[in-house]
């Protein structure tokens, strides 16, 4: 093999299905099967054409209003940009390049650790400081409709998870929480996050949870952590529709 040759090659990305999702609906508009202004066909609609789950389909939406390829009219449904042709014809290699990681395989790895490290924060059963200060700041906000309250709470509750692993004293602990605070902060976990928020009581909802986890974490309440835990991002997977992969039947 020449060195050139070598030098060309890199990783390879595999798609997630959200991906190819949103890819098929940016070529139905370059060819003119979706018009700039026409309303898309209902997550339920597109789950059943393309033979995935509605899941799937939130995330392509919610990746293409990032890219202001879509937009998205509260009870009227997603609709083609007026200027969609034109950002995809200007910029048509530079879509979907970031890779966000799917919220649904966040959630879902989430559900299968975070009770567990929860458990372990109880067994040390100490209080903490800035957790204290993060739901303090959580529990002062109370309007999802303004842009930066919901930008200061969808933070405070990102690092107060990864505060929960902290308190473990594991530093492997900790670094995974790391990196799944980083994922938290990705553009389409952000836009998900925020039309799950716009619902009324449900950021009141989250927080009471978040204060039930903390209390049974400090309170040394090993099985209450846990539940507390599992139960808060069942429910954060339902208010973001991303309960499961099912298909269009869901």
């Amino acid at each position: 093999m020449s060195p050139d040759l070598a030098l060309s090659l890199g990783p390879l990305h595999v798609e997630q299905v959200y991906e190819q999702v949103a890819r098929r609906i940016m070529q139905d508009i370059r060819a003119g099967l979706l018009a700039p202004g026409q309303r898309l066909p209902s997550e339920r609609e597109l789950a059943r054409q393309m033979e995935v789950g509605r899941s799937s389909v939130r995330e392509a939406i919610g990746v293409l209003q990032v890219d202001e390829i879509v937009e998205t009219r509260p009870g009227s449904g997603s609709f083609v940009a007026l200027d969609a042709p034109e950002r995809l014809r200007a910029e048509p290699s530079n879509v979907l390049l970031t890779h966000d990681a799917s919220p649904f395989a966040v959630l879902e790895a989430r559900e299968a650790f975070e009770p567990a490290i929860t458990r372990l924060a109880a067994m040390r059963r100490r209080p903490d400081t800035f957790a204290e200060r993060l739901l303090n700041d959580m529990e002062r906000l109370s309007d999802p409709a303004n842009p930066e309250e919901r930008g200061i709470w969808s933070d405070a509750d990102r690092l107060f998870h990864r505060q929960i692993g902290a308190m473990t004293g594991n530093p492997v602990v900790v670094a995974l929480y790391d990196q799944v605070a980083e994922i938290m902060n990705q553009p389409l976990w952000r836009r998900l996050r925020d039309d799950s928020l716009a619902e009324p009581g449900r950021m009141q909802i989250h927080i009471a949870e978040h204060r039930m986890i903390y209390e049974a974490v400090t309170e040394g309440d090993l099985d209450a952590a846990e539940l507390y835990a599992r139960l808060h991002i069942r429910r954060v997977r339902r208010y973001m529709g991303l309960a499961d992969r099912t298909r269009a039947d869901e």
